[in-house]
């Protein structure tokens, strides 16, 4: 199957993760059920890093916190040693710090930074991005001499389907994110005001793209290299450029993975000639495929023509696909690879009581019945950090596998 890889294989026909039979864990563990194949993760993490020595280029990886913040998740990236972190908030940043990274290992990128944010954050020391000029007014008024950084918008984004509009980054309409070219003097002359020092520039303009979006992030890091130039050119001291996040995986048959020599060779054109070091800090790239959800199926009917398949978990687990229309694969955990079922297509239903629970619609499953054990790939990012209690629904349990068997 197209989404088979290392870690998550089918034998006999069944589902398994880690190793381990999909449908046994979700027997002895109850469902709904997380199901994580740590070593997924670093797997990812690894290839980025390598591409990177491959080009010869200086590289800092640092993991977006947001995407997954759950102790065994956090403990099995802060045990390769050598990445750290990205994170948006206060609370943030303190999992951050009792998860074992240091205060110089963690940058702090967000928005709308508060008063109450920055007690926090200067309290730390954490070294701070700052996208809007009224943050920096803000962060000088309380920091005077200190060092900071910025984050940018290059006008260009890249996106999975590309044929939908950034949120982060666009040529025809402003978003919420970044400082635009023309607002840079005026960011000097705040930061000449209160004695401060640009160290960093940041910019994060994708969202799941692969190598189809490359040109286009090609486009921003080429506006970002010319604006950190012009700032190094104004005396300040910038010595690390980051990319942000939105490198993607696999969602859909017919993806290809990301052609992590093709992403370093992009930023290396247009950063190393100014002598930086070259971050970025995925969140889907690192963890997405690393977790599966294991769901029991306690309906089947054919409604006026259409087969629904409802399931014991719905978006209060798992809310990126209801919030960014986000594919995730099902798979029947007993018949992983089967022909699709005499009804045809299905369904797939949570158990929220709301119109738009739907796990996906016209989802090629073989023949379902109630009991089956059905497995929502893709899902290790961006869902757990998300979860909710809406119906007073529970959070799903969580399984972490360090080995394969």
């Amino acid at each position: 199957m197209w989404w088979e890889r290392t870690g998550l294989d089918i034998r006999g026909g069944r589902l398994l993760i880690a190793g381990r039979d999909a449908e046994d864990l979700a027997r002895s563990q109850g469902t709904p059920l997380y199901a994580f194949d740590l070593q997924s993760i670093g797997e990812q993490i690894r290839a980025l890093q390598s591409a990177f020595q491959r080009a010869d280029l200086p590289f800092r990886y640092r993991y977006a916190l947001k995407a997954n913040r759950e102790p065994e998740v956090l403990s099995h990236i802060r045990g390769l040693g050598d990445v750290g972190l990205d994170v948006c908030s206060p609370g943030e940043l303190t999992r951050g710090l009792e998860s074992g990274w240091t205060a110089d290992e963690i940058s702090y990128t967000g928005t709308n930074v508060s008063e109450r944010d920055l007690d926090a954050i200067l309290e730390s020391g954490v070294h701070i991005n700052l996208d809007l000029l009224s943050q920096l007014s803000r962060l000088g008024r309380r920091a005077s001499g200190s060092r900071c950084g910025i984050r940018v918008n290059p006008r260009a984004g890249a996106k999975w389907e590309e044929d939908s509009k950034s949120v982060y980054s666009s040529a025809t309409r402003p978003t919420k994110f970044g400082l635009y070219r023309e607002d840079l003097p005026r960011a000097l002359e705040i930061t000449a005001q209160h004695d401060l020092t640009i160290g960093t520039v940041h910019f994060h303009v994708g969202d799941g793209f692969l190598d189809a979006g490359l040109p286009k992030f090609e486009a921003a890091a080429e506006n970002v290299a010319e604006m950190a130039a012009w700032l190094i050119e104004q005396g300040q001291p910038v010595t690390e450029v980051n990319a942000g996040g939105g490198l993607g995986v696999p969602q859909r048959e017919g993806d290809e993975a990301l052609d992590v020599d093709a992403y370093a060779a992009v930023l290396g054109r247009h950063l190393a000639p100014l002598g930086v070091t070259i971050a970025c800090e995925p969140g889907d790239y690192t963890a997405k495929q690393a977790g599966v959800l294991l769901v029991e199926v306690v309906t089947v009917e054919d409604r006026l023509g259409t087969l629904f398949v409802g399931t014991d978990a719905g978006f209060n687990v798992g809310p990126e696909h209801f919030i960014y229309s986000s594919p995730q694969p099902i798979v029947l955990c007993r018949n992983a690879d089967g022909d699709v079922g005499p009804s045809g297509p299905a369904t797939v239903s949570g158990n929220i009581n709301e119109g738009p629970d739907l796990w996906g619609e016209e989802i090629s499953l073989p023949e379902v019945r109630e009991g089956d054990i059905l497995a929502i790939l893709n899902i290790g990012t961006y869902n757990q950090a998300m979860s909710m209690l809406h119906c007073l629904r529970p959070p799903a349990g969580e399984v972490y596998y360090e080995d394969r068997l």
